[in-house]
């Protein structure tokens, strides 16, 4: 399609809405003038990006003002024409939402990748909850940018893909956008698994005349029944989208023939009770599936989207999905907030402050108490998510929540004193753990004291970004001394294990990185979770190495003879030395018995490795004097040493208790395991021993190799 003024032009008036046109086309001009000589990837020139995004916002029947701003949104960020100028010759209207969408799109380059994206987001997030437009201008761009997306670089397509299928598809469901979510995500995922989405659409090419068939025979029966109704109903059918059968094919794991809601089909009519009529006569021409009806009418949606859905199978054997809605709950299906303008003629402006946008202020508020910029992201990738449960209160109130939302989510759901107060819960009357992940349907009763008070580990257990923010509130209003106390442990510990000795000065360097004035607050900040450590220590690492880097390097006997070094009992002796700190290197995992070698750390003692490990063989050069030999000392017995070893063995139950039976009969400590399953269908099992030699492993290696179904069972150097 070949966008030009004369076809927007076109479709406005066909339009039949009272657009200033004369308006709009000021806005072009200005548009074509500035973007003059300049290219998109395609080689097209780039004014036919602005037309083809305000064409989009026709589709929404978008106010005149929309339709200026979505021509007019990269004049202030690609070009040397001022906001003010914007504001001066079409209004502080167009200006605002030129200035929203602009500021999105700019970052502070003094910020990691994670930070800039989190920023980007919270942007989004303000620009949002001043003029819900911003957004939707914003979608509109990315959606075009999407459907011309294969003349980018691969590298910049799957970026691109991958923040459009992290946030903005999540978004335009959020907004109940639903056609623009779908388009968005089955571009994205032919981009991220061409191979995967390819397969998909094979499937449903392959039967495309006979489902086509098929979806005509169901209509004709449905419209036959219901053909007394006045006016009469309107009849679609549908086939779900690419992605949404991808992720049951590739995410849940079910066969294309296990999917119950490939096929559909909507009746659209009138009124509510027409709708539930419907639904009667439905289940009589067809038998309905079990448990695969839902009343989003009586239980809409956070979008508020509202239809009845319910699956049957007919004399053909195919099961199928049936939509009964009104053509208000269609509407507002297919165009979301966009359905504010297209359908309520005379409507101009902002709706953001609307009460059905006080997610948005909830998002933001809810950051407030966290010092991590970073929690924001992992905030909306919870709290967009298209996945949701509905759970009733003994009262029957419906709270939804993110899809395995937990009691605490819940709890905090109802009220942030209920949640503070909790000591435990009932579902459906029976007593369950605060872990328990909660399902459409559930009856829960919290249980409250008046002496109760959160725990720390319900920031790992909660799932909602609400209850987390909650959580840290209480901690940072009631527990200073106690957060201080525990930050202050955690931050010398991680130290610790990482082999940094920081100074105060850099504690408080590090405090005013994360913006905070003093050490206590920064204590105090990951006492009670504002700041995780694991998302800092990187940056700290690499600030205490280049703190030290001009330091004065220590000779090997000024490194080995400090006085703080103990040498391991029954350990590692090093050549010529009886006092060094040993530490054993995690990349390969020596054991007694395995042929050694020493490395002088600078300021930390011995590192000792296998000779055959990859760090050994492939040592520069300029590091072959920082060697040192080392050998196993006598008595090692009583010695114990961690071991890694990974099991790959075909998947069955019960076999991560048969593997560790084994390890259990051999009197081995376990200190830690893992499991997952393999693209092939086998299990990997990695497990973690307490073993005292060399041979003492190799026999266990042995003894679980026999064991059912293992395939292999080999040493690893991962701790």
């Amino acid at each position: 399609m070949t966008y030009t003024i004369e076809y927007l032009t076109e479709r406005i008036r066909a339009s039949e809405k009272p657009y200033d046109l004369e308006k709009i086309t000021a806005a072009y001009e200005l548009a074509n003038e500035a973007h003059a000589g300049i290219k998109r990837s395609s080689g097209e020139p780039y004014i036919i990006h602005p037309i083809a995004v305000a064409d989009i916002l026709l589709e929404f029947y978008m106010d005149t003002d929309t339709i200026c701003a979505a021509l007019l949104h990269d004049v202030v960020e690609d070009t040397d024409i001022p906001l003010e100028t914007l504001r001066k010759k079409f209004g502080d209207d167009v200006a605002n939402l030129v200035d929203g969408v602009t500021k999105i799109g700019q970052i502070p380059l003094n910020t990691t990748k994670e930070e800039q994206q989190a920023e980007n987001i919270r942007k989004i997030l303000i620009a949002m909850s001043k003029d819900i437009r911003v957004i939707i201008i914003k979608l509109a761009d990315r959606l075009h940018n999407m459907r011309t997306i294969q003349f980018r670089p691969p590298e910049k397509q799957r970026k691109k893909a991958l923040e459009t299928m992290n946030f903005y598809a999540p978004i335009a469901h959020r907004l109940g956008m639903s056609a623009v979510k779908e388009e968005m995500e089955d571009i994205s995922i032919r981009i991220l698994d061409p191979y995967g989405a390819q397969t998909i659409e094979e499937m449903l090419d392959k039967h495309k005349e006979q489902r086509d068939t098929f979806i005509d025979i169901i209509k004709s029966r449905i419209r036959e029944r219901i053909s007394d109704i006045d006016p009469p109903p309107t009849i679609e059918g549908r086939v779900k989208s690419v992605y949404s059968i991808y992720k049951k094919v590739y995410v849940k794991g079910k066969n294309f023939d296990e999917i119950y809601d490939i096929y559909a089909v909507r009746v659209i009519v009138q009124t509510v009770i027409e709708c539930y009529n419907v639904l009667g006569i439905i289940h009589d021409i067809f038998k309905p599936i079990p448990y695969r009806f839902k009343d989003y009418i009586a239980t809409p949606k956070p979008n508020r989207y509202q239809s009845l859905h319910t699956t049957v199978i007919g004399r053909e054997g195919i099961p199928f999905e049936v939509q009964i809605r009104t053509y208000e709950m269609h509407n507002t299906a297919q165009y979301g907030i966009a359905a504010h303008w297209k359908y309520k003629a005379g409507l101009s402006g902002n709706v953001s402050g609307e009460k059905r946008f006080d997610w948005i202020r909830h998002i933001l508020e809810q950051q407030q108490d966290s010092d991590d910029i970073n929690e924001l992201a992992d905030a909306i990738k919870v709290d967009l998510a298209p996945d949701d449960v509905y759970v009733f209160t003994p009262k029957g109130d419906v709270i939804t929540l993110p899809t395995d939302s937990t009691i605490i989510d819940f709890a905090y759901a109802i009220h942030t004193q209920v949640g503070n107060h909790m000591t435990g819960a009932k579902v459906g009357g029976r007593q369950i753990r605060f872990d328990y992940r909660l399902n459409t349907g559930d009856i829960v009763e919290i249980q409250t004291s008046a002496n109760a008070h959160p725990n720390r580990n319900w920031l790992e257990i909660a799932k909602t970004s609400e209850a987390r923010a909650k959580i840290r509130s209480w901690f940072k209003r009631e527990c200073r001394e106690e957060n201080i106390t525990e930050g202050k442990n955690s931050i010398e510990l991680e130290f610790r294990r990482n082999n940094m000795i920081p100074s105060e000065d850099f504690i408080l360097e590090l405090a005013n990185m994360q913006h905070f004035d003093n050490i206590e607050d920064f204590y105090a900040a990951i006492g009670y979770g504002g700041v995780i450590l694991s998302k800092i220590m990187q940056r700290a690492k690499d600030l205490y190495n280049s703190r030290n880097a001009d330091k004065v390097q220590e000779t090997e006997e000024e490194i080995l003879s400090r006085n703080y070094y103990k040498r391991r009992k029954g350990g590692v002796i090093v050549e010529g030395i009886d006092n060094c700190l040993i530490k054993f290197a995690k990349c390969c995992n020596p054991l007694p018995g395995d042929d050694i070698i020493g490395f002088i750390t600078r300021g930390y003692g011995v590192s000792v490795h296998k000779r055959d490990c990859v760090n050994v063989i492939n040592s520069p050069e300029s590091e072959k004097e920082r060697w040192i030999n080392v050998m196993w000392a006598g008595g090692t017995e009583s010695e114990s040493y961690n071991a890694t070893i990974d099991i790959i063995a075909e998947d069955r139950t019960a076999l991560i208790a048969d593997i560790t039976s084994v390890i259990a009969a051999s009197r081995l400590p376990i200190r830690q395991i893992t499991a997952h399953q393999l693209k092939n269908g086998n299990g990997n099992v990695i497990v973690t021993v307490e073993v005292a030699s060399l041979e003492q492993l190799n026999a266990m290696i042995g003894r679980i190799s026999k064991v059912q179904g293992v395939i292999s069972a080999e040493r690893t150097g991962i701790v």
